[in-house]
């Protein structure tokens, strides 16, 4: 069963109850006035006929008919009261009819017991008692003098007009009761349907989704933010995500291709270059001993720079992996005149330029920040000529300078014949080498290195580069508290 149906079922019980409980009260409404009014009327004629000396109301201007004989052979009298759908019985303490209304007829009431009972002991009494099938509403009423009942009045005034009249409301109510649920139920299918054509909305962007794969999609809801507008708009931004995540599985399996490709067009070629040398040392004749010293240096430096591709490929791999490094507050200033010394002995030529430190801390991983520092410097050696400086400065995060700011930036600039514009964008792409660094010793793996383990600790890493004006790499890490 949909829920638009349930929810529809429920609208139509809960107005057919309202509708049936509505009803039953107005019905019983009616039927108390009704025998309020009719007791209400008795009440009062028994009240009158009740005095003495007003008996003679009882009579019309006309002629008394002839009178009637009892079943014991007395004569009992006959008259009319003004109402002549108000029956009137004349009775003697013992219960005997002496008289009777002329409307009666030769027709006797039947004697209540109860009624009889009640007006004997001076209590008036009401009843309803069924005559051929017909209700009638009954009044003992006694007359009392000096303190004893001299005589009981019997008045009846007939209901089946009273009856009639509910049974046309009862009809009425429930008829009207049946119509207006039967409408309800529509008009409800239908509200239910408009109101929840959004969710129907969801359903088919969630299968459609589902069966396209396409995280683009959104749904459309135009509506108020209701629980329903609610619902479309976490729909909505549970789609971002997921799209985004999409994107991000997409861009990692890229990657992760591109990688496995670079690796093994990078491992081709030194592991081609040794399976060569090694066939020409299993030729026969055996090569010259000079050729053979030859083959030998050259699998050591074929054996070593795979090993260091084999090094720099594990770092890389740990640095992207989200293998989370040690966060403690490092002194910048020792850290990076351990990496000036290093640069100074790898190359003792070129000087090192550390311009005044900053006595300041980041948050970071020190071997971590090492391995970078020693990246960029490498990199700033290998392609310039000249000196290469480093500077320190604090900047706040919309980059004022400061004492007291939230990052600290570390800068390496060289006099090399820069980046040309082309190759800039490049740089951190892995195994890329520009024109110019095609002739160095290097593979291509530094600067996504030194880019991955920067990112991993909260900073950022860039290059800003001119022909002919040198290089300058920009590391950004967060300040550690004092």
């Amino acid at each position: 069963m949909s829920i638009r149906l349930r929810l529809t079922i429920l609208y139509s019980a809960v107005l057919a109850l309202t509708l049936l409980g509505f009803s039953g009260l107005v019905y019983a409404i009616q039927a108390e006035s009704t025998l309020s009014e009719h007791r209400a009327r008795l009440a009062e004629m028994a009240r009158a006929a009740s005095m003495r000396q007003q008996w003679g109301d009882w009579r019309l201007d006309q002629a008394p008919p002839p009178p009637v004989i009892g079943p014991e052979g007395r004569e009992v009298g006959s008259f009319r009261p003004k109402e002549w759908d108000v029956y009137l019985q004349h009775l003697i303490p013992g219960g005997e009819v002496v008289r009777r209304s002329e409307n009666i007829g030769d027709f006797d009431f039947p004697v209540s017991d109860e009624g009889l009972a009640s007006a004997q002991a001076g209590v008036p009494w009401e009843g309803i008692v069924r005559v051929d099938g017909d209700p009638y509403l009954t009044r003992w009423e006694p007359i009392v003098i000096d303190g004893e009942v001299t005589e009981i009045l019997m008045f009846a005034r007939s209901l089946a007009d009273r009856e009639q009249y509910l049974a046309t409301l009862r009809r009425i109510l429930l008829t009207g009761g049946g119509i207006a649920t039967v409408a309800a139920f529509g008009v409800g299918w239908f509200f239910a349907g408009t109101t929840l054509r959004p969710i129907h909305r969801v359903t088919q962007t969630a299968r459609a989704i589902g069966v396209e794969r396409d995280f683009g999609r959104r749904v459309e809801y135009s509506g108020p933010n209701d629980e329903i507008g609610q619902l479309a708009t976490t729909f909505n931004a549970m789609l971002a995500e997921l799209q985004a995540a999409y994107q991000q599985v997409e861009r990692s399996l890229q990657q992760q291709r591109q990688f496995v490709a670079d690796v093994s067009h990078e491992l081709r070629t030194p592991l081609t270059t040794v399976r060569g040398n090694l066939a020409l040392l299993r030729r026969q004749p055996a090569i010259q001993p000079e050729d053979r010293d030859d083959i030998l240096a050259d699998l050591a430096g074929e054996s070593d720079r795979l090993i260091r591709l084999v090094n720099e490929l594990l770092v890389l791999a740990r640095a992207e992996s989200g293998r989370v490094l040690h966060s403690e507050p490092v002194q910048i200033g020792s850290l990076i005149e351990d990496v000036c010394r290093q640069a100074e002995l790898l190359e003792p030529d070129r000087p090192v330029i550390c311009e005044p430190l900053l006595d300041v801390a980041v948050v970071g991983d020190q071997d971590a920040l090492k391995q970078v520092l020693l990246i960029l410097m490498d990199n700033a050696l290998k392609h310039a000529a000249g000196p290469v400086t480093v500077t320190t400065r604090a900047v706040n995060p919309d980059g004022l300078p400061g004492h007291h700011q939230a990052q600290v930036v570390i800068s390496i600039r060289d006099t090399g014949p820069g980046i040309a514009p082309d190759v800039l964008p490049y740089v951190f792409e892995r195994f890329y080498r520009g024109d110019e660094a095609r002739a160095e010793s290097g593979i291509g793996l530094g600067l996504p290195i030194a880019k991955a383990l920067v990112e991993a600790q909260h900073g950022t890493l860039s290059l800003e580069s001119q022909p002919g004006q040198g290089t300058v790499a920009t590391v950004v890490l967060p300040k550690a508290a004092v």
